[in-house]
C-alpha cells in the first residue's frame, strides 16, 4: 500500500472538502466548459468544483481511497465524476483530449514532474488551459504543508520554459495564505500557473 492510499484512508479529508482558492477564482474567471481532467487529485476538493461548475471531470490518481473519498464528496455535492487509478509513471497521455487540466499541489521527483507537464501540454486540446497551484523551492522553512525534500518542489522555470509557446493568462510565484483541511495551514511559497495552448497547435 503505497503511503497516499494510507493517508487518505482516514475519515476526514487531509486537505478539506472546498477546492484550492487558485483554481477555483481562475476557471470562473476563464469562464470555461467542456471535459476536464484533474491530476493527483487525491480525495476530490476541486474536481467536485469543476463538476459543480459544469464541467464532465475526470480524476486521476494512485491512492484507492483517495478516490473513493472523491466519489463521497461527488455524491454529497449531487455531482458525478469519472475516477480512475493511474500511476503517473505509466500515465498514457491522449494527445489534445481535455479542455482543462488542473494539477493542485502535485508533487513528484524532477524526471516525472517533467513528463506529467509534458503529458499535460500534450493532451491539453487547442485552445484549452491548463491550471495549477503548486509549492515553490522556497517553502520548505514555511512548514505550512508540502514535501520537505527539495527535489520535488517545482521550479518556475520549468512552467516558463516548457509552456513558453503557450498564452500564459497568469503566473505568480510568492506568499499566499493556505487554509486547506489540516493537510495545507498557514503563509506559504506557491507557483502559480495558468495557460492557454494555442488553437493552431
Amino acid at each position: 500500500m503505497n503511503s497516499w492510499n494510507e493517508r487518505f484512508r482516514r475519515e476526514d479529508y487531509v486537505y478539506g472538502t472546498d477546492p484550492n482558492v487558485f483554481i477555483a477564482d481562475m476557471h470562473k474567471k476563464l469562464d470555461l466548459t467542456g471535459e476536464a481532467l484533474a491530476i493527483a487529485e487525491g480525495e476530490g476538493r476541486n474536481a467536485v468544483f469543476l463538476a459543480r461548475e459544469g464541467m464532465n471531470v475526470t480524476v486521476w490518481d494512485y491512492a484507492e481511497s483517495g478516490l473513493a473519498k472523491a466519489n463521497r464528496l461527488a455524491r454529497a455535492n449531487d455531482v458525478q465524476l469519472k475516477t480512475e487509478l493511474v500511476d503517473l509513471e505509466e500515465a498514457r497521455w491522449t494527445e489534445n483530449q481535455w479542455d482543462e487540466i488542473v494539477c493542485v499541489f502535485g508533487h513528484f521527483p524532477k524526471e516525472l514532474r517533467m513528463k506529467t507537464l509534458e503529458g499535460v501540454k500534450a493532451a491539453v486540446k487547442p485552445g484549452g488551459y491548463f491550471l495549477s497551484e503548486v509549492y515553490s523551492p522556497y517553502q520548505i522553512p514555511y512548514r505550512s504543508g508540502g514535501p520537505q525534500d527539495q527535489q520535488f518542489l517545482y521550479g518556475p522555470e520549468e512552467f516558463l520554459e516548457l509552456f513558453a509557446d503557450w498564452r500564459i493568462v497568469h503566473f505568480f510565484m510568492g506568499e499566499v495564505f493556505r487554509k486547506e483541511g489540516e493537510g495545507h495551514q498557514g503563509l506559504s511559497h506557491v507557483i502559480q500557473f495558468a495557460g492557454q495552448k494555442p488553437a493552431d497547435s
